[in-house]
C-alpha cells in the first residue's frame, strides 16, 4: 500500500485544492451538510508521535468544521483514531464562544456496505456521518462525465467532486488502481484548466493511502507536463530558494553575534553582514531578527 504523498508534495497539492475546494458541495457523496468554504490544513497537534494526520479537513459555509476520513474496512478501533482527530481540531480551533461545531464524516470505499455510526461509553459518545461509496455505479457515472466532456459540456462542481472519488467506489486494491488510471486520463481531457487541476490533484489526494507507491509514482510522472507538474517544480524552486535565503540569514547572524560579542563597532558590523543598527541592537538584547 501506499506509504503516502511526501509531505512537500501533499502541501502543494493543498495549495492547489485550497483555491478550488470553495462553494463545492458532498450531495454527490450523499451527505446534507453545507457548502464547502475552505479547505483546512491538517498538520494539527499530535499527542502521539507516530500519529498519521487526518485525510481532509473542512470549514463549512455555516461556519462548522467537519473532519473528512477515508476508509476501505469498517474497525472499531478507528473510534479511537477518530476521538484523537476530534481533540486535535478542538486543541486548534475551538474557542469558548459558545458557537463552535464539529462534524466527523466517514467516507467508506466501495469495500464496506455498513458500520456502526456510533460509538458510545459512559463518558463520550462520538457520532459518525457516515456515505458509502458503494451506493454510487461508478461505471455509469465515469461514463456520464465521459459523454459531458467529450461533448464539450462544462462538468457542474456535483461532476468533479464525483470524478475524484470514483477509484474509491471500486472494491480491491486493483479495482481502484484501474479505475484511477482511468479517471487520470479522462481528467486529463477537461477543457477547463481550473476543472482539471482540481480533480487531478483531488483523486491523487482521494486515493493516496489505497494505491501503492509505485503506481502512485507513474501517476504523478503522468501529469508532470501538465499545470500541477509545473506547479510542483515552481515550488520545488521557491522552496529551494527559500532555504538558501534562511541559511544565508542564519550565518550571517552568527556571524553578526560573534562580531557583537568581540565589541567590534557596530558600524563595522552593519557593513559586514548587512543589518541594519536597529536588526543588530536586537541581536545584542537577545532577541530574533
Amino acid at each position: 500500500m501506499s506509504e503516502g504523498i511526501t509531505y512537500h508534495n501533499k502541501d502543494i497539492l493543498f495549495k492547489i485544492l485550497s483555491q478550488t475546494y470553495k462553494e463545492k458541495s458532498f450531495s454527490a457523496y450523499g451527505l446534507d451538510l453545507p457548502p464547502i468554504r475552505e479547505l483546512l490544513p491538517t498538520n494539527l497537534p499530535k499527542i502521539s508521535a507516530n500519529e498519521k494526520d487526518v485525510d481532509n479537513l473542512f470549514l463549512l459555509e455555516d461556519g462548522t468544521y467537519a473532519i473528512v476520513d477515508y476508509e476501505a474496512e469498517y474497525k472499531r478501533l478507528n473510534k479511537v483514531k477518530y476521538l484523537n482527530y476530534v481533540a486535535r481540531v478542538l486543541e486548534k480551533y475551538y474557542k469558548e464562544d459558545g458557537n463552535f461545531n464539529l462534524r466527523l464524516i466517514v467516507i467508506y470505499t466501495g469495500d464496506v456496505k455498513s458500520a456502526e455510526a456510533t460509538f458510545e461509553t459512559s463518558c463520550v459518545t462520538l457520532r459518525t456521518e457516515q456515505a458509502f461509496l458503494v451506493h454510487i455505479d461508478g461505471e455509469a457515472a465515469f461514463e456520464a462525465i465521459r459523454r459531458k466532456i467529450d461533448s464539450g459540456i462544462p462538468l457542474e462542481d456535483d461532476d468533479l467532486m464525483k470524478l475524484v472519488i470514483l477509484p474509491l467506489t471500486v472494491s480491491g486494491s486493483e479495482g481502484k488502481q484501474a479505475m484511477l488510471e482511468r479517471v487520470v486520463v479522462l481528467a486529463e481531457q477537461i477543457a477547463d484548466e481550473g476543472q482539471r487541476i482540481f480533480a487531478l490533484s483531488g483523486v491523487i489526494v482521494a486515493s493516496d493511502k489505497f494505491i501503492d507507491r509505485e503506481y502512485s509514482e507513474q501517476i504523478r510522472r503522468r501529469i508532470n507536463m501538465t499545470k500541477i507538474g509545473q506547479l510542483y517544480e515552481k515550488e520545488k524552486i521557491e522552496y529551494a530558494n527559500q532555504k538558501v535565503k534562511e541559511t544565508a540569514i542564519k550565518e550571517r547572524t552568527e556571524m553578526a553575534m560573534k562580531m557583537l560579542a568581540r565589541g567590534i563597532d557596530i558600524i563595522d558590523i552593519m557593513g559586514v553582514t548587512g543589518f541594519t543598527e536597529a536588526e543588530l541592537l536586537r541581536l545584542q538584547n537577545g532577541e530574533l531578527i
